[in-house]
């Protein structure tokens, strides 16, 4: 999988990175990646995205 940090990441070491696998997505910490990964199928990425939009979380 191709890693892509977030765009909203800024200097500091919070840093969360996706990637897009066949279906749905995958986050992980960038700063502990040999930890694995969690994978989400694509109704809950969707959801997930869905509720950052209208909540701002």
């Amino acid at each position: 999988m191709t890693w892509v940090k977030s765009s909203f990441s800024t200097g500091s070491a919070n840093c969360v990175e996706v990637a897009a696998p066949r279906t749905g997505a995958a986050v992980r910490d960038s700063k502990n990646a040999c930890l694995g990964h969690l994978t989400f199928g694509n109704a809950e990425w969707s959801a997930f995205v869905e509720a950052v939009k209208t909540t701002g979380f």
